[in-house]
């Protein structure tokens, strides 16, 4: 079962999950990161590192309030670490909280851990062990059974304090009852749900959740009614979730302070897996070690909702609230003679195909790695060198794009050649009108290079009236014919604002020779007009002087004949 997903559309492509990731159980396809259930030990750390907030923590709170609202009976199993992550005047008012909520039963996980340490002590006093890892943490257990098998004989073969109390709680209330453990922790729900481990707590729910639930029912813990356990205090080991408190509840017993085993606590993924190093190499023996995934224990679980400030704070408050009874003592309460409480831990390893020497040097080739002094082993890919990531790249768990300076490399390369090859002038200017780009078209034209350009502002070469405009309005220009007579051509400017760059883009089109054609064909439309003007003139002059003798005939006709009829007339 994966415990972690990923939401596809928050991914933002910066790998701090796979830089954070210290097994690399993530893959990146397709531009998406993913969890590999295989090789994941759940420790969490990539659900708090996302800038995103990219990851997803499956859930059981559905299936716990399903329970709730069908009257099955629920006991809580609680972390200890409750008493320094919730807010209340005394511990009581938290389970009287819970039992608002719909739990049946609230009990510490600490009693589980009671009968852990008295195990832990049986295997002291036995001595048969060359080194005793104890196997509290799920993530511990996940780090040696996938990526050092050898190791496993040195792990502790008894179930987590989380396991124990499950068995105890339906050994006590019954086998129907449901069993919800509740902590800071992403690697218990994989516990619980690991088909190969022993039956362990129905559901899982962190702090965090928990948290959230209450706000949305208002329930305020400070207004609870203080109420007394439902189970006993197991004092001691109530210390387990910080780190050396699995050590300081065995010590309690007089062998275990007696044994020849030196004993010492090692936390932080990072630490734990030197420490296998140097378990694997045969450089340790004769050693009690108190393993934990988590820096500070679990009181700094990545789903406690606190921040590391608060870690010390934390530590002090949960040991100020324990009394140091002896664990023996604490057994007392309970019937664990018949309890099982051993687990066998599994080989989990994965043979991973690893490319030759040939392979690798291809694939870093094509991130434009030729030669050693090529590889800039920058990790902002996620892995430390470019070689761990050309091996990735191999078995399929990292992408080529991966590779920053690379992919940087050429987008400013493609983006020069665009800058150099368009035959449009392009510049770039910041708000103070500083310029940031200068093509090469734009040398040609205003007569200056490219790298004395970018020590100028834009006012000291052209008018900037339509760029301050732009940058005041935060709108473009579209298509706006400019002159430059001091530079001999015009231009159809286009200005984009950038918003995120708070910048302006300009492309500017050389269309002097445009201009130039369209003003000679005007010309030539002008002495045609001119001509054409000519000829209507000379026509109407030729058409006034025909119209003139015209006139001056028709009316000496007219005089003629008039004169003749009146001769005619008299005559009569």
């Amino acid at each position: 079962m994966n415990v972690i997903d990923f939401k596809p559309a928050k991914c933002s492509h910066c790998y701090r999950c796979v830089r954070t990731c210290h097994v690399k159980a993530i893959t990146v396809k397709d531009q998406q990161a993913q969890i590999i259930a295989d090789s994941c030990i759940y420790c969490g750390d990539c659900l708090n590192e996302c800038p995103q907030d990219a990851k997803i923590y499956l859930s059981d709170l559905h299936k716990v309030k399903t329970w709730i609202a069908a009257d099955v009976p629920i006991a809580v199993s609680l972390a200890p670490s409750y008493r320094s992550l919730f807010h209340f005047n005394e511990p009581g008012q938290v389970f009287d909280a819970l039992k608002r909520l719909g739990f049946t039963y609230i009990r510490e996980t600490a009693e589980g851990a009671a009968l852990v340490t008295n195990e832990y002590r049986k295997l002291l006093e036995k001595k048969d062990m060359k080194n005793i890892i104890t196997t509290c943490c799920p993530s511990v257990n996940l780090l040696i059974e996938t990526y050092y098998p050898s190791l496993i004989p040195y792990m502790a073969p008894v179930v987590s304090p989380m396991t124990a109390h499950a068995r105890m709680l339906k050994d006590e209330y019954g086998p129907d009852v449901k069993v919800v453990f509740i902590g800071p922790c992403v690697s218990k729900k994989a516990e619980a749900y690991d088909n190969a481990s022993v039956p362990s707590a129905d559901a899982v729910l962190n702090f965090h959740e928990v948290k959230r639930w209450l706000r949305s029912e208002d329930i305020q813990i400070r207004s609870c009614q203080p109420l007394p356990i439902d189970g006993h205090d197991p004092h001691i080991n109530k210390l387990y979730p910080i780190t050396g408190g699995i050590i300081a509840s065995v010590n309690t017993c007089e062998t275990a302070r007696s044994d020849t085993y030196r004993k010492f606590s090692v936390d932080g993924v990072k630490n734990c897996i030197d420490l296998c190093d140097n378990l694997s190499n045969g450089k340790l023996s004769n050693c009690f070690i108190e393993m934990s995934a988590c820096e500070g224990g679990c009181i700094q679980g990545p789903l406690t909702g606190n921040t590391r400030l608060a870690r010390f704070q934390s530590r002090v408050d949960l040991e100020e609230s324990i009394r140091p009874i002896p664990a023996a003592e604490e057994l007392l309460h309970f019937d664990t003679e018949n309890l099982p409480s051993s687990k066998t831990f599994r080989d989990r390893s994965t043979q991973q195909e690893l490319p030759s020497e040939e392979q690798i040097r291809k694939i870093l080739e094509k991130t434009g790695k030729f030669s050693k002094e090529d590889e800039l082993n920058c990790g902002a890919c996620g892995y430390q060198t470019c070689r761990e990531k050309a091996i990735a790249v191999f078995q399929d768990k990292a992408e080529l794009s991966m590779c920053i300076p690379y992919m940087n490399e050429q987008a400013h390369s493609l983006a020069n050649t665009i800058l150099e090859a368009s035959p449009n002038m392009t510049i770039i200017v910041d708000r103070d009108l500083k310029i940031r780009e200068f093509s090469a078209a734009a040398e040609k034209h205003f007569h200056i290079t490219r790298k004395k350009a970018l020590e100028t502002y834009l006012f000291e070469l052209i008018d900037t009236d339509d760029f301050e405009w732009a940058f005041k309005y935060k709108q473009h220009v579209q298509n706006k014919k400019i002159e430059f007579p001091e530079y001999g051509f015009t231009a159809l400017m286009r200005l984009v604002y950038m918003h995120k760059e708070d910048s302006v883009l300009a492309i500017l089109i050389d269309i002097t020779r445009e201009e130039q054609a369209a003003q000679q064909d005007y010309m030539k439309n002008l002495e045609t007009v001119e001509m054409a003007q000519k000829v209507i003139d000379k026509q109407m002059m030729v058409a006034q002087q025909i119209a003139g003798l015209l006139g001056e005939t028709t009316a000496e006709t007219k005089v003629t004949l008039t004169n003749m009829c009146k001769t005619l007339l008299d005559d009569e």
